[in-house]
């Protein structure tokens, strides 16, 4: 019985393994291009609670790994190799996970970076626009009436 891990052992793997895949499915969602800030902050927020999660299911992957190693040195070597090759799948993947969830935020911070300029912007443009619009309907000067037609001008 020294050579099996406990109970603990095969339920936080069990619950790390589900956290794991449900991760991965938020990630790997398709990636839409996305116009609408509100949304784009709402997955933000998504990534960032997944990242604290995350932080949150490490002292699991600790345990796990102490574990194993404490099981190494007393269980048979077939045994022994077993926990950790499966300790060494679930650690890979999490260090892809990880890996993927920080890219996932970062890339997202710089496109809602690039769409509030993109959409600063734009008010400025239809800002100018309308100021334009306001001049080129104003009353053309009188043909005879030099001053007012150079002043129209350095406007134009």
């Amino acid at each position: 019985f020294d050579s099996l891990p406990p109970a603990h052992y095969k339920e936080t793997m069990n619950t790390i393994l589900v956290w794991m895949q449900q991760s991965e499915s938020k990630l790997s969602m398709p990636q839409v291009a996305i116009a609408e800030y509100e949304i784009m902050e709402q997955r933000l927020r998504e990534f960032k609670a997944l990242q604290s999660s995350l932080q949150e299911q490490q002292k699991g992957l600790t345990y796990l790994s102490t574990t194993v190693e404490d099981l190494s040195r007393k269980a048979p070597a077939e045994v022994s190799q077993s926990y950790r090759a499966e300790v060494e799948v679930v650690l890979g993947r999490w260090k892809k996970l990880s890996a993927q969830l920080a890219e996932q935020c970062q890339k997202l911070e710089e496109r809602i970076a690039k769409l509030q300029r993109f959409q600063n912007d734009i008010r400025t443009l239809k800002k100018w626009m309308a100021e334009v619009d306001v001049f080129l309907k104003e009353e053309w000067p009188a043909l005879g009436d030099s001053e007012a037609l150079e002043k129209q001008l350095e406007q134009c």
